[in-house]
């Protein structure tokens, strides 16, 4: 047996998210005779608002957390990025350059240093990141000074700068992208192709589903949405479609669980568009699952994603789902066979599609019993282990 490769896996999150989960579920099946798995963050966040530490979901698995010290952003990097974006407002393109050109001198180079010094001091054999390229500039240039590989996952569609791709080309290993649609924005991108690996996100098809949330039903069907409230999730236009339908006098409850910056402006726009009644911000939910199995047709309204595990429990709990056209979700959702998608932004297709499936039971339940089917025979967790599995393997071949 060749002897157990030591990975640093770093994440520069701040919150609990899809991609933790995600991250959770791999290191939980990851063979330990293989590989011996050491997480390093910067912050160590709770599951939710009550739930566990992030250290402490870790150490139930077995598996070890670093907890990198970061300082405070310097007065000199504040005064410099707004005398900056003051004096380059004429050129976008400058004013992002030298911002950037800011942030890698006071927080990525710093990061870079003491992860590389991680890597040195811990005899790591390989890199691994659960992000995005662009949120870990740190560890590839840390791996490229340590001479580790560097695997990164990429779990979002991303926007790369030219000098991002330029580090991506030299050092990664490998780019595991979470959909086909990652990966093209990828290519498109300039990063090298033969660096690209597609592994889709997945779900554990085989494990018992959570009691359905016992939450006070009116009698009217129930819309739901899951995840992080801030702008690129699209929450304000499905409040937007919930009013349209009111208005035609389509009546329906909606959950919204997640908790972010967003969730006061949310709240003021429901309350503007005479939604108080209806929509109930039920903040971060440990077991989603319970909440998505009480709906009838779960929504994501989000510009842009990777592959998102929302839908997969939807699908899973055999729910149809209606989503904006966009990376990742498109390539989940079979329009008209296990949900409807409709072009992000487009509030009245949203409300036609919403429309459609609250007054149709039977389509819901089609619909529902297809995504499930498909998931159980595309989104398996041991495709997703086995496949990640094997791009590590050659990375550190």
């Amino acid at each position: 047996m060749s002897a157990v490769k030591k990975i640093l896996l770093l994440d520069t999150g701040n919150e609990w998210g899809g991609g933790t989960n995600s991250m959770i579920e791999l290191l939980k099946r990851l063979d330990r005779q293989r590989f011996a798995v050491t997480c390093c963050f910067y912050k160590d966040y709770r599951r939710g608002q009550d739930g566990r530490l992030l250290s402490e979901e870790l150490a139930a698995i077995g598996i070890p957390l670093v907890i990198l010290p970061t300082t405070g952003q310097p007065l000199w990097a504040k005064l410099a990025k707004e005398l900056t974006r003051g004096a380059l407002a004429w050129s976008s393109r400058l004013k992002r350059a030298a911002v950037r050109a800011i942030e890698m001198r006071w927080r990525v180079r710093p990061r870079a240093e003491a992860l590389r010094q991680l890597l040195v001091d811990g005899g790591f054999d390989l890199l691994y990141m659960n992000n995005q390229p662009a949120s870990n500039l740190e560890g590839f240039l840390a791996g490229e000074a340590a001479g580790v590989p560097v695997v990164q996952h990429c779990r979002i569609e991303p926007t790369l700068h030219a000098d991002d791709v330029a580090l991506i080309n030299r050092v990664a290993a490998s780019v595991i992208c979470v959909s086909q649609g990652v990966a093209d924005v990828l290519a498109v991108g300039k990063v090298q192709p033969r660096r690209l690996r597609v592994v889709h996100n997945a779900i554990d098809v085989q494990a018992v589903l959570p009691p359905v949330v016992d939450f006070p039903r009116s009698g009217r069907p129930l819309i739901g949405t899951v995840g992080q409230l801030t702008a690129r999730k699209g929450i304000p236009h499905l409040l937007q479609a919930l009013a349209g339908l009111r208005h035609e006098g389509i009546v329906a409850d909606c959950v919204i669980l997640g908790e972010g910056p967003q969730k006061m402006e949310l709240e003021a726009i429901s309350d503007r568009l005479g939604l108080g009644g209806q929509v109930h911000f039920v903040g971060f939910q440990a077991q989603p699952l319970a909440w998505v199995q009480a709906m009838d047709v779960c929504v994501l309204c989000s510009s842009k994603e990777g592959l998102p595990r929302v839908v997969l429990e939807a699908m899973l709990a055999g729910k149809p789902v209606v989503g904006s056209d966009v990376t990742g979700t498109r390539e989940l959702i079979v329009h008209e066979e296990t949900g409807l998608l409709y072009a992000f932004g487009d509030i009245a297709a949203l409300t036609a599609a919403l429309r459609r499936l609250l007054g149709d039971a039977p389509l819901r339940a089609r619909m529902g019993a297809a995504g499930r089917a498909r998931v159980a025979d595309g989104f398996s967790i041991e495709a997703y282990v086995a496949g990640v599995t094997a791009v590590l393997n050659e990375a550190l071949a």
